[in-house]
């Protein structure tokens, strides 16, 4: 009887208050925040912190369940209208593009150009191996029946993989090509940021696979004097494609060196403060490479020119590295 009376009492106190806030997180949730007049805003900050100091109470003097988790729902709603981000998803995309992706990206130069040279440090390598000795290529890429573009091929064979023929272009194929270009090169970007808690060294290793297999096939056609054709063929995608696996092996890389050198903070600490800016990274990486399954599944098999595709492939390069590296204006306060 006495616990009942207590309760009575405390709700009877500060219940007045209680259904102000309610009243005042019902009209924002069912209106907007827009709708809340001056007096309300004034208000709504001071009636949570009574609605908390209340649910404090409540808890320490073991009062009705019921009170409690009525007060507990009532603070929640009123924390994210106190403390919670009022940005439409519109606004905060647009934060993303404009600040937040290019300031991470930016902020990593030294871990972009590591990833950069295990990446394009493995192609180098097949490259000049092979060039020495084709036996090299079937080393690291296997007796593939399937593939075509092998040291074994002619020519024109090679030709007839990077130019397309009238009539041998089908939409559906090239809508269906780029959604595969995509989920592969999305999931090796993904292991080359994921694995990078690994103190890096899974994601190293994984960009100098995927250089080698970019390198030993470079030589294939240079051996038989493609190499501008091919370049061509490749860069049209590629110089979006491979900046795309470069950035996420440096993502991988800011997380792998915050775990292996944490300074003073715990191994954990380190690693959470750096994953905030590679996962920015790494999300940016999922439109470049968008982007690049667009213009490899369509723009490379519809485009024969090979001065429009060095055009398209310099042209990209130059956006990619003047929308991550330019300064920027700050917009005044």
């Amino acid at each position: 009887m006495t616990d009942m009376l207590k309760s009575y009492r405390f709700r009877e106190e500060r219940e007045s208050d209680w259904r102000k806030l309610d009243r005042i997180l019902t009209r924002a949730e069912n209106s907007g925040v827009k709708a809340l007049s001056d007096e309300d805003m004034m208000a709504l900050p001071h009636l949570y912190r009574q609605a908390v100091s209340s649910l404090s109470v409540a808890r320490s003097i073991s009062l009705d369940q019921n009170v409690i988790t009525y007060l507990e729902g009532l603070c929640t709603r009123a924390y994210f209208f106190v403390y919670g981000a009022r940005t439409s998803m519109g606004e905060r995309m647009a934060q993303f593009l404009r600040v937040d992706w290019p300031k991470s990206v930016s902020g990593a130069v030294f871990s972009t150009l590591l990833a950069a040279l295990f990446l394009f440090g493995g192609a180098l390598l097949a490259f000049f191996l092979c060039l020495q000795d084709m036996d090299w290529y079937w080393t690291f890429n296997g007796h593939n029946f399937m593939e075509t573009r092998t040291p074994d091929a002619s020519v024109d064979d090679l030709l007839a993989t990077i130019y397309t023929q009238p009539g041998d272009v089908n939409q559906d194929q090239l809508t269906a090509f780029a959604s595969f270009l995509f989920n592969n090169n999305a999931q090796i970007a993904l292991f080359a940021f994921a694995l990078g808690f690994a103190f890096g060294i899974p994601t190293a290793w994984l960009l100098v696979w995927n250089g080698i297999n970019l390198g030993s096939m470079y030589a294939v056609f240079w051996a038989k004097g493609l190499g501008y054709e091919f370049t061509g063929w490749l860069m049209i995608h590629g110089t979006t494609e491979l900046f795309a696996i470069v950035l996420a092996g440096a993502g991988g890389f800011v997380i792998g060196g915050a775990v292996a050198f944490p300074g003073r903070r715990s191994r954990l600490a380190s690693a959470r403060e750096s994953g905030q800016k590679a996962a920015t990274i790494a999300m940016g990486c999922v439109i470049m490479l968008i982007i690049a399954a667009v213009l490899e599944g369509f723009g490379r098999q519809l485009i024969n020119s090979d001065v429009v595709r060095y055009s398209i492939a310099f042209g990209m390069l130059l956006l990619w590295l003047g929308y991550f590296y330019l300064p920027r204006v700050r917009p005044s306060a």
